[in-house]
């Protein structure tokens, strides 16, 4: 039996050297060779349980005398230890969310209300878009007010909308006020109520990560790169698409029964997905789901007519301002998306370690990473580690876990320096494989860089 593993070592070696071993069996899946266990024994499993990450596990024991003394080294994460370091943290504090929702919406809305009130003061403010206008300088600032004015309603919305990520996790029994406060002076008027965002607990499940179940997943990293364009890009179509969903359908929904269900399925969720299909329901779910679709069409009408019923003319400028924040921030949360994770999923099932390392945390320049992650959304990895634990204690949790955790241990490959870096590893990866499909796989490449290497046959 020793000979036959050691055997069955060197083929592994052996295996790795030649590049034979796939992608998806790059990861560890925390498995010991104690155990009497004949799958242990099988030379197809064995590959995922030595490697660890792109380095092979060397036996502690080289000469074992019996297969109960293999090891492949010390298990790739220990959830218990982890936890352990996070003791203490994970209460939420409602002053906290509280002062900084109202301080972010308000700053939004004042801001927002800056650059309408310039358009609207003033007509030949319109004309300073005209290429032969020669604007005199007091124009120039006016143009530079609006600019800064714009940046900052971007980013402030931007930190008020993330919000609804921590209501999905916040105690069901708790924050009630906070929840109506939030849709009041947030969701409704942006279109985004915190219904659409309930079925993001499938994201969170282990057996629907990365796969049909979850509406927040896209294989990006094995399409080609039109569809991380095209992923960007689809921004200048959702308020449309927004807007049509409450001011329309919504009413449908409410003439015709029947059409409920395929709008709930279909056009009723927050997602990446454009194919996921919501499958949540029950009589509370749909009471507060009319409730709020209803708030947020009368609004629609108010968007929509309060113009013309004032001022007797159909145009009303705030529209231009408001598509072009939602742009913005639809952008930027769409940037911030691509590299929450490195979507190397394919659709199947994926380890706890795999999805451990397909997210992503930006502890680095906190001063210019909390501007496009902010509410704890730059440290993704952590948060799919811990989904209870409130945003504002998650930076504190990182701290912990970098140095109480082993220097081997994957959750430090789960660190990236940079947004752009890990957005020009997933543009590479996608390349590659895009490649690949045309040169019948003549390369490898690396799951977190994307550069490029040529397999060894």
């Amino acid at each position: 039996m020793e000979r036959f593993l050691l055997v069955i070592y060197a083929r592994v070696v052996e295996f790795e050297a030649s590049g034979i071993l796939g992608f998806h069996q790059q990861f560890l899946l925390a498995k010991s060779f104690d155990s009497d266990d004949p799958k242990l024994l099988n030379p197809v499993t064995l590959p995922t349980q030595i490697r660890c990450f792109g380095r092979t596990m060397i036996p502690e024991k080289k000469t074992p005398a019996c297969s109960t003394e293999i090891e492949a080294g010390k298990p790739t994460f220990s959830f218990s230890q982890a936890r352990s370091l996070i003791d203490g943290l994970g209460k939420p504090k409602g002053w906290v969310y509280w002062t900084d929702f109202l301080v972010s919406i308000c700053t939004g809305h004042v801001a927002f209300g800056i650059m309408v009130s310039s358009l609207r003061d003033d007509a030949s403010e319109l004309s300073l878009l005209s290429p032969s206008m020669s604007p005199s300088m007091s124009h120039w600032g006016v143009i530079c007010m609006v600019m800064s004015a714009y940046v900052v309603t971007v980013l402030a919305y931007m930190r008020s909308l993330m919000f609804i990520h921590e209501l999905v996790h916040l105690p069901k029994d708790r924050f009630k006020g906070f929840r109506v406060a939030w849709n009041l002076l947030c969701g409704i008027p942006m279109f985004v109520p915190s219904f659409l965002y309930y079925p993001h607990v499938d994201h969170h499940r282990r057996k629907h990560y990365g796969t049909d179940h979850d509406g927040e997943y896209l294989a990006l990293s094995h399409h080609g790169r039109w569809m991380i364009v095209g992923f960007v890009l689809q921004a200048l179509l959702i308020p449309f698409l927004g807007f049509f969903r409450f001011a329309i359908l919504s009413p449908i929904c409410w003439v015709i029964p029947g059409a409920r269900k395929v709008v709930h399925r279909h056009a009723s969720t927050m997602l990446v997905d454009p194919f996921y299909e919501r499958n949540d329901s029950g009589k509370g779910l749909m009471r507060l789901v009319v409730l709020q679709e209803s708030l947020v069409f009368a609004w629609a009408m108010v968007f929509l007519f309060a113009w013309y019923l004032r001022t007797g003319q159909w145009f009303n400028p705030m529209w231009g301002v408001a598509y072009a924040v939602a742009v913005g921030l639809l952008v930027l949360n769409e940037i911030r998306t691509l590299g929450a994770h490195r979507w190397t999923g394919q659709g199947a099932e994926m380890s706890f370690e795999q999805q451990l390392l397909d997210s992503v945390n930006y502890p680095h320049a906190p001063w210019l990473s909390e501007l496009w992650g902010p509410i704890g959304t730059r440290y993704h990895a952590l948060h799919h580690l811990f989904p209870r634990l409130p945003y504002h204690d998650l930076g504190k949790a990182h701290r912990r876990l970098v140095a109480g955790l082993p220097a081997d241990s994957p959750y430090h490959d789960t660190i990236a320096p940079s947004l752009t870096s890990e957005i020009v590893a997933l543009w590479n990866r996608a390349k590659l494989r895009n490649r690949a499909k045309s040169s019948n796989g003549d390369f490898q490449w690396d799951r977190v860089t994307g550069k490029r290497s040529p397999k060894r046959r």
